[in-house]
């Protein structure tokens, strides 16, 4: 079997000392290729450095997380794009918007997610779209831009049936990390309904470990334990679940 971490953080400080070991892990396991959406300006080279070393594993992203957007967001947001002309990334993101942390910001962070949106237009890019606490609003934010054929993923989905069916109208595609396994998490319905065609599997590492590690410091090995608890809910094969996301995983940032 064959797996894609979609969204995986592993140039962050918590893997300094192991990297190389926690990708051996993960292609144990079948994990071949790993997406890492960027941070902000500060994550950008620890990100390149990864993937110039595993270029057959990592793979990069270009993009603004909501919760670095200040509002002084745009100079932030030149960088982006000036990374964006230099060379060829998989997608725009981390991207979106975030109501859990700091509401204060939210007018800031829907411009700068307007304005990702026309860059991912531009340079003919999917966005991978982060919305904590903010799914309905990040729908209508995503709607006009969706009627330009953007394409996209909301990554850590962890809604309901109704927003999981707007999504899948609007042609995106649905993030099923850790929180799937959580005894409260909540989204045994959303697993068992989203479309074959929609689901991707995502660690988010280093956060939101699976059951039973929960708590510890996540990393893309887990996407079997996911892939599992996935394939339990849906009453399938764990091998159909590899091959099902593997595929979208590839159709939706155009990977080899």
């Amino acid at each position: 079997m064959n797996f894609i971490d979609s969204h995986a953080h592993i140039f962050t400080k918590e893997f300094n000392e192991d990297i190389e070991d926690v990708i051996e892990r993960a292609i144990g396991v079948g994990v071949t290729k790993i997406c890492m959406p960027n941070i902000d300006h500060e994550s950008i080279d620890n990100m390149l450095e990864l993937e110039a070393s595993f270029p057959d594993n990592c793979y990069a992203m270009m993009g603004l997380h909501p919760c670095s957007v200040t509002k002084h967001f745009e100079k932030q947001l030149y960088e982006v794009e000036d990374w964006l002309s230099k060379r060829k990334f998989i997608a725009l993101g981390e991207m979106g918007t975030d109501l859990f942390w700091d509401k204060s910001l939210f007018e800031y962070q829907k411009e700068a997610f307007k304005i990702q949106c026309e860059l991912a237009l531009k340079y003919d890019l999917p966005i991978v779209i982060h919305c904590r606490e903010s799914i309905d609003e990040t729908i209508e934010l995503v709607k006009p831009f969706a009627e330009k054929k953007l394409k996209g993923v909301f990554h850590c989905f962890t809604g309901n049936l109704e927003q999981l069916k707007q999504i899948e109208d609007l042609g995106f595609y649905v993030g099923i990390g850790g929180v799937a396994t959580f005894k409260n998490g909540g989204l045994e319905q959303v697993v068992r309904t989203v479309a074959d065609d929609k689901l991707v599997l995502e660690t988010d590492s280093p956060y939101l470990s699976p059951v039973p590690f929960r708590g510890k410091r996540n990393e893309p090995v887990r996407i079997y334990d996911i892939a599992k608890k996935v394939a339990d809910f849906r009453d399938v094969n764990i091998s159909k679940i590899a091959a099902i996301t593997t595929e979208n995983t590839k159709i939706l940032f155009k990977l080899t």
